[in-house]
C-alpha cells in the first residue's frame, strides 16, 4: 500500500488497490454536476458514496515532514529559519521548536528519535547551565560559555554541508551525463590477411625492381685492330672485282666493330689500296682494289 499524500484542499488521496483514488479536482471539464458532489473517482467515473467494503489501512495516511539527516541539520534548519545569530543561540526558543519536533517523529519511529533525543538532552543541559548563577571570584578564570562546543559543531557541520552541496552540482557520470559506448566485437584469434596469386606476382615484381636499382653497371673495354680489319677487307675484294659498300658492313654486329671496319677502310683509300667509285649521283657506291700496272 502506497501512502497517500495530503492535497491542497487538505483531503487525503488514498489509493485503495481496486482503482478508486480521490480527485484532483472536483469540478470536471463537462461541467457535470454530479462532479461537484462527487467524493471520490472510479475508473475515471464520479463515486457520490463511499462503498461499504472499502479498507483503509492505518498507515495509509502519513504526514511527510522536512527531512532531515540527522540532529544537527535539524538544529542548524531552525537557527536559520529564524534568522537567529549563531554564535549567541537563544537555547530556550531553540530548545522548545526542537523538543516539538522530537515529539513529532517519537509518535510514528522510535528508532530515529532516539538520536534526536539525545541532542535534546544536551540542549536541556546548556540551558541548565546558563540558567544556574555564576560564582563571583576573582581567582578563577571566567567559566567558558557552554554554547561554545555546540556552536562549534554546528559551524562545522554547516561548512561540510556547503562543501557537499557544491560538489553534488558537479555533474556525474550516469547521474547528468552518459559515458559513450561503442561495442568492439573481438575476434577469438589474430586474422590473416587472404594472399592471392596476384598479390605474390606484384610482390616478386617489386623484388625486382629494386634489384635493378641496385645492380652496377660496368663498362667493359673491347680489343679492336685497325689492321686485322683492313685485312679482311683485302680479301673480300680479292675475291670478287666489285664488291657494294653496303655488303662489307654484313657480318658486323656491333657498333664499335662497324666503327673500327669503316676505319680501316678509309686507312686502306688513304694507301690508295683501294678505290672507291660511284657512277652517277645517288647511285650505289661500290669498292675495289686498286689497279697497279705491271
Amino acid at each position: 500500500m502506497v501512502p497517500a499524500q495530503a492535497t491542497p484542499e487538505g483531503h487525503a488521496d488514498p489509493d485503495t488497490g481496486d482503482g478508486t483514488t480521490l480527485p484532483a479536482d472536483t469540478a470536471g471539464a463537462d461541467g457535470d454536476a454530479h462532479a461537484d458532489a462527487a467524493i471520490a473517482r472510479l475508473y475515471g467515473e464520479p463515486l457520490l458514496h463511499l462503498p461499504t467494503d472499502l479498507y483503509i489501512p492505518p498507515d495509509a495516511l502519513e504526514i511527510f515532514l522536512d527531512a532531515f539527516e540527522g540532529p544537527l541539520d535539524l538544529l542548524l534548519y531552525l537557527i536559520r529559519k529564524q534568522n537567529f545569530n549563531i554564535l549567541d543561540i537563544p537555547m530556550a526558543q531553540v530548545t522548545l521548536q526542537y523538543l516539538e519536533y522530537v515529539e513529532q517523529i517519537r509518535k510514528t519511529n522510535l528508532e530515529l528519535a532516539a538520536e534526536y533525543l539525545l541532542m535534546a538532552a544536551m540542549l536541556i543541559e546548556i540551558k541548565s547551565r546558563m540558567l544556574l548563577p555564576k560564582r563571583v571570584d576573582t581567582l578563577v578564570e571566567e567559566a567558558e560559555d557552554p554554547r561554545a562546543e555546540l556552536v562549534r559543531r554546528l559551524l562545522d557541520y554547516e561548512q561540510i554541508k556547503l562543501a557537499a552541496q557544491q560538489l553534488g552540482a558537479l555533474p556525474q557520470l550516469d547521474r547528468d551525463f552518459q559515458r559513450p559506448q561503442l561495442p568492439i566485437e573481438q575476434a577469438p584469434g589474430p586474422i590473416l590477411p587472404h594472399v592471392d596469386p596476384h598479390d605474390l606476382q606484384r610482390a616478386w615484381m617489386d623484388v625486382l625492381r629494386r634489384a635493378k636499382l641496385t645492380q652496377h653497371h660496368r663498362i667493359g673495354r673491347e680489343e679492336l685492330s685497325v689492321r686485322e680489319h683492313m685485312s679482311a677487307i683485302l680479301r673480300t675484294l680479292q675475291s670478287a672485282r666489285f664488291v657494294e659498300f653496303s655488303e662489307l658492313f654484313g657480318g658486323q654486329a656491333t657498333v664499335p666493330v662497324v666503327v673500327v671496319h669503316f676505319v680501316a677502310m678509309l686507312e686502306l683509300a688513304k694507301e690508295t689500296l683501294i678505290e672507291i667509285t660511284q657512277a652517277e649521283p645517288f647511285a650505289p657506291i661500290y669498292v675495289r682494289l686498286a689497279y697497279s700496272p705491271a
